[in-house]
């Protein structure tokens, strides 16, 4: 193996830095660590926070690429500007505070060594609130394209944070665009209409960090209403046809006004 690629991560005031040192400490200290880690400060950040980063570069100065930006735009356009920093073709997506396993880059620059023809991976990803010795759920996906093109018109196909594509692949399709929290998820259709190949590592390469709010986040009237806006945006640009978009509609926004403990229950019980 001897491809370079990059590593795009953006954070953003409310982190914790000791979640960040964990995230940052699991991207250098892989069994095939990255060429470059562009790490997009998306406005200002904590002295704490700014302690980490200072620390990190540090230690790794010629491979930690730090992008300031003037004040927050949010993850979507933050992803768009760090992206313009990757010198490679291959970037690897990350957030601040996950975890990767030890040998996730291996596998995916790995995957992509023998199988060019693909444009973007992921992998499924174990979920954890406070230890990654105790996991509370697991985002499985299917492997192939085929199986991902028809999971895509009514879920996400990719676990964003786990996910390494061609920049190339993605500049073709005009990048992330900001809805709700679906950046990934429109990024991912339309790289699906513009004929990206996907595939999924069909085991868990990265720990996912959650807390027992997140179930709540994920609900309300105002997240139902962006899942909703983004459905219509899929059908009004024939990503999806419009049976499937009412279907969609109906379901999601159930889901999202049920109590919470029915959100969690139904989360895990059916959407992991």
């Amino acid at each position: 193996m001897n491809t370079k690629f990059s590593v795009l991560l953006s954070l953003y005031n409310e982190e914790q830095p000791a979640f960040l040192a964990q995230a940052l400490k699991s991207v250098f200290e892989q069994t095939y660590p990255p060429t470059e880690v562009v790490l997009v400060l998306d406005g200002n950040i904590t002295a704490e926070l700014q302690e980490t980063v200072d620390n990190f570069k540090q230690q790794y100065p010629a491979i930690l690429k730090i992008v300031p930006l003037e004040k927050n735009v949010g993850l979507g356009p933050a992803l768009n500007e760090g992206l313009k920093y990757c010198s490679y073709e291959l970037v690897a997506r990350m957030d601040t505070d996950d975890i990767c396993k030890l040998d996730r880059f291996e596998k995916q620059v790995k995957l992509f060594e023998q199988n060019p023809q693909i444009d973007i991976t992921s992998s499924w990803t174990d979920e954890f609130y406070d230890s990654t010795d105790e996991i509370v759920s697991a985002r499985k996906l299917p492997e192939t394209h085929a199986e991902l093109k028809k999971w895509a018109k009514s879920r996400s196909p990719m676990n964003h944070p786990a996910v390494m594509y061609k920049k190339s692949k993605v500049e073709l399709c005009g990048g992330y665009e900001s809805l709700g929290l679906f950046e990934d998820y429109i990024l991912w259709m339309k790289m699906l209409q513009n004929n990206a190949i996907f595939y999924n590592i069909q085991e868990s390469l990265l720990y996912f960090r959650s807390n027992k709010n997140m179930y709540k986040r994920r609900g309300g009237f105002n997240y139902a209403l962006n899942e909703c806006n983004l459905q219509w945006l899929f059908y009004k640009r024939k990503m999806i046809n419009l049976p499937v978009a009412v279907k969609n509609i109906i379901i999601r926004f159930g889901v999202r006004l049920v109590p919470n403990k029915l959100r969690a229950y139904i989360y895990k019980k059916f959407l992991r």
